[in-house]
């Protein structure tokens, strides 16, 4: 991915998120220059891979098939004695008609809620022991109520609507067209998106960036590069 198109993405959905009304915490707003002069007492952000994440799966399609993720707080997987929290939170923002492709993770479990905006339709397999789709049934609890579906088959989420996707549980899922976009929130076991995503088919989920232009924001990838303690 181009940094301009990054850059343009980024501010797109702060844009969104003000005009939906969902503040954003003050690190959604560092420059290059402010995490090159973060403190010792921020140290988790980078360790815990808080703050944005853009990505189009290697397919530079972005509009049709990416993810916009803001992170507002994780465990940690390795450092779990310094960072004990149990959990995640993010704003997975999903433009209409955008795909995220099928995966499933081996660790986490989500709780994916429809904050507002759109539709958003979720085509479900279980894994089976080959990490191929199974053909069994599909049990997914929508807003505490357990949904049982056939392999492959849909399930919407409107606005205020929740669904919890297990460990090994293949998803995929599109903005419905013509609903506009929608903000997701994701409460979910601690995530580290590096080891703990399982794509059917894609095999890049970090963008490599070309840097046509100066950074505005960081992605989480690009921590190493600016911080230095």
């Amino acid at each position: 991915m181009k940094r301009s198109e990054i850059n343009n993405i980024i501010e797109y959905t702060i844009k969104k998120a003000k005009k939906l009304k969902f503040p954003l915490p003050p690190f959604a707003y560092y420059t290059p220059d402010d995490w090159r002069n973060l403190k010792e007492d921020q140290r988790e952000l980078v360790d815990n891979m808080l703050g944005w994440d853009v990505t189009d799966f290697g397919k530079n399609d972005f509009e049709h098939i990416g993810l916009t993720i803001f992170t507002f707080r994780n465990g940690n997987f390795n450092k779990k004695n310094k960072y004990p929290k149990p959990y995640c939170e993010k704003l997975l923002f999903v433009r209409e008609g955008q795909i995220l492709p099928f995966h499933f993770h081996w660790y986490k479990m989500e709780y994916v809620i429809n904050r507002g905006g759109g539709t958003l339709k979720i085509t479900l397999y279980n894994s089976n022991e080959n990490e191929d789709f199974n053909d069994t049934d599909v049990e997914v609890p929508i807003d505490g109520k357990i949904i049982k579906i056939k392999a492959g088959e849909e399930v919407f989420l409107e606005p205020g609507q929740s669904v919890t996707l297990s460990s090994g549980q293949y998803h995929q899922w599109q903005g419905v067209p013509g609903t506009g976009d929608i903000a997701l929130f994701e409460v979910s076991t601690t995530n580290d998106d590096r080891v703990d995503n399982r794509f059917y088919e894609v095999k890049s989920r970090l963008p490599e960036v070309e840097e046509d232009e100066v950074a505005k924001y960081l992605m989480f990838n690009d921590y190493d590069k600016y911080v230095r303690f």
